[in-house]
């Protein structure tokens, strides 16, 4: 336990949260203004740079896994998958980003439809409907699971093929070498960007779990609520992370995904379902036929803030994700070949993904444009009631909105319990079976940081800290890349040692 807690990385990036924690608790104001200078230089000087590195990232992963190298797996090659497709779905969905899509869900279609994407698009149109659907398909797709699957891939396969410690500087030692003082400044700044990228999809859920609490109950939309929120959910996460990954978060990743598949068959019977299908089927479409010019969109003719307002934002903040979420789906993900691994985590979850917005947004968008509701409007006011102003006209809203609380606060659960876990992990030379102690720790900075991101300006605070810390881990990916591809080329093929055995 000492021997952890002296941990240089642990030391470098505890030391750096909790400073960043003391200075925007002592002075908020301060603390928000410098975000939103640093989320204006970052947005407009390398919003072409996430651009470029994400649309790569996807064609490195197709060609990787339709290549020869496909059917080596992440393991001994007689190794079997851990958990069941089910489970393994749920926990990649649940540590992913099911939390964000719940807010989001409902809120993106609509505030796309409200204000395009586009300067020469009439708002609150049937155009501007087909467009929002289409591109909040583009933003959960693919592009945003291809960072997710580069890192899982290259951590999990040094884990479990390699016998190495999962830490991102392990991983680049082919590229970097081993110099400590590099390993540690790099495993430091994967641990920062990671608890950024924590804080921002926790402080969403809050948000939209005081929206929610709101709608259904009354309770004032305030900083103070969702501080009391936050110290709940600490507490809740803390103890499921007592239980180990076999107990709590795979029990909760079951839930997470039961509860979503009760809501999503409900909303898409009682709402409307042909819409949904024509909608989802149309915009699949647009994704397709859109996919190459929307990865690399930007608008240095006409101007605007709308790309860095959401492409941009999306892709950092799946960057600053990544080393949580990616050592979470290595650990899960033991057995499966490359192939398998790739196309399970780039189709599945952003095909999951789109018929959720289809059903969710979708429902919201044919009661706008057929019924003369003004959802969008509510959602462009305060979009963290999105969700709850959609269920007000379907049937059961209250159960509805009570399940749908319920489901944010599991999911917010599952992600903070497995994140305190990485972190544990990460700044433990990758140990696999971290002290209790190390978890907590990071467990209450995380709640610590998202607290002060909320307190310093809500939405805007959280998306500026998700964006300036994703900036340098960018860079570790595309080594990442490197690195692995230099790893790959020297693995014995399955067939050739088949083959020779025979």
């Amino acid at each position: 336990m000492k021997d952890q807690i002296k941990n240089p990385v642990f030391l470098i990036s505890a030391t750096v949260i909790t400073v960043l924690v003391i200075v925007g608790a002592i002075n908020p104001e301060g603390f928000g203004t410098v975000a939103g200078t640093l989320f204006d230089f970052t947005t407009l000087n390398f919003g072409w740079f996430y651009l470029i590195s994400v649309f790569g990232f996807v064609i490195f992963l197709a060609a990787l896994g339709l290549s020869k190298y496909g059917k080596i797996k992440i393991g001994p090659q007689d190794s079997k998958p851990e958990f069941p497709f089910f489970t393994w779905i749920g926990m990649l969905f649940s540590a992913g980003f099911g939390v964000g899509l719940v807010f989001w869900g409902v809120a993106e279609p609509m505030s796309h439809y409200f204000e395009t994407p586009f300067s020469d698009l009439e708002a609150q149109t049937e155009d501007a409907a087909r467009v929002a659907m289409g591109y909040s398909f583009f933003h959960w797709g693919i592009n945003q699971w291809s960072v997710f699957a580069i890192v899982g891939l290259l951590i999990g396969f040094l884990q479990f093929r390699k016998d190495k410690n999962g830490l991102v500087s392990t991983a680049l030692e082919p590229v970097l070498g081993k110099s400590k003082p590099v390993k540690y400044t790099i495993d430091s700044l994967a641990v920062i960007a990671t608890v950024m990228g924590i804080a921002t999809s926790l402080g969403l859920g809050i948000l939209q779990m005081n929206g929610g609490l709101n709608a259904v109950f009354g309770i004032p939309n305030s900083t103070s609520i969702q501080l009391i929120i936050t110290g709940v959910l600490l507490v809740l996460y803390l103890t499921s992370s007592s239980t180990g990954l076999e107990k709590g978060i795979k029990w909760l990743s079951n839930l997470n995904l039961a509860l979503c598949l009760v809501l999503l068959l409900f909303v898409f019977f009682a709402g409307p379902t042909v819409f949904i299908l024509n909608s989802f089927t149309l915009g699949i479409g647009d994704y397709i036929t859109n996919f190459v010019g929307y990865s690399l969109r930007l608008t240095p003719y006409e101007g605007g803030s709308w790309l860095r307002d959401w492409t941009i934002f999306y892709w950092a903040w799946v960057i600053a994700w990544s080393p949580f979420v990616g050592a979470f789906v290595a650990r899960v993900s033991r057995g499966r070949t490359i192939r398998e691994f790739i196309f399970g985590v780039l189709v599945v979850p952003p095909l999951i993904a789109c018929l959720w917005i289809a059903v969710f947004g979708g429902t919201a968008l044919n009661s706008d444009l057929n019924n003369g509701t003004q959802i969008a409007e509510a959602v462009n006011n305060d979009v963290t009631v999105a969700l709850f102003k959609a269920y007000e006209y379907l049937p059961l809203t209250g159960i509805l909105s009570f399940l749908s609380i319920l489901l944010i606060a599991t999911f917010l659960i599952t992600s903070a319990d497995s994140a305190t876990y990485i972190l544990a992990s990460m700044t433990t030379n990758g140990s696999l079976t971290p002290a209790l102690a190390i978890k907590v720790i990071w467990g209450v900075l995380m709640a610590a940081i998202a607290g002060v991101l909320l307190v310093a300006g809500g939405l805007d605070a959280l998306q500026t800290a998700s964006l300036v810390s994703a900036l340098p881990f960018t860079v570790i990916i595309i080594l990442f890349v490197y690195a692995f591809t230099k790893m790959i080329r020297k693995e014995p093929l399955p067939e050739r040692r088949k083959k020779k055995h025979e």
